[in-house]
């Protein structure tokens, strides 16, 4: 029943943007954040964004992605602007359960940056 979907992903030009979606379901999510990962390289931190609001974002996003949530649907965003090939990665939506602080991992979804 736990369940964190991801959507969204795409093949865009650099440049472009692209809105990520991820749907919390069979808990209740605390704090949610995305990580990316590209091939060869390690799962990193993109932005997480707390119960209360309160968001952080890595020093290669800033200025171009906003996290944002809206709770009465138990979902977490991610707006993408100013793409660069170096974006390229699989996004990953990640969660904490209110419930009994359970660690939650969706399944990814691939976002492709072209020149």
């Amino acid at each position: 029943q736990v369940q964190l979907v991801e959507s969204g992903g795409d093949l865009v030009q650099a440049g472009g943007s692209l809105r990520l979606s991820c749907a919390a379901s069979g808990f209740s999510p605390g704090a949610m954040g995305w990580y990316r990962q590209a091939p060869g390289e390690q799962r990193e931190l993109v932005a997480i964004i707390t119960s209360g609001g309160t968001a952080v974002y890595a020093d290669s996003v800033k200025g171009r992605f906003t996290i944002s949530r809206d709770n009465a649907k138990n979902a977490v965003y991610l707006q993408m602007n100013s793409l660069k090939l170096e974006d390229t990665a699989v996004y990953y939506c990640n969660a904490r359960s209110r419930w009994n602080a359970g660690l939650y991992w969706g399944q990814g979804t691939q976002v492709t940056v072209s020149s």
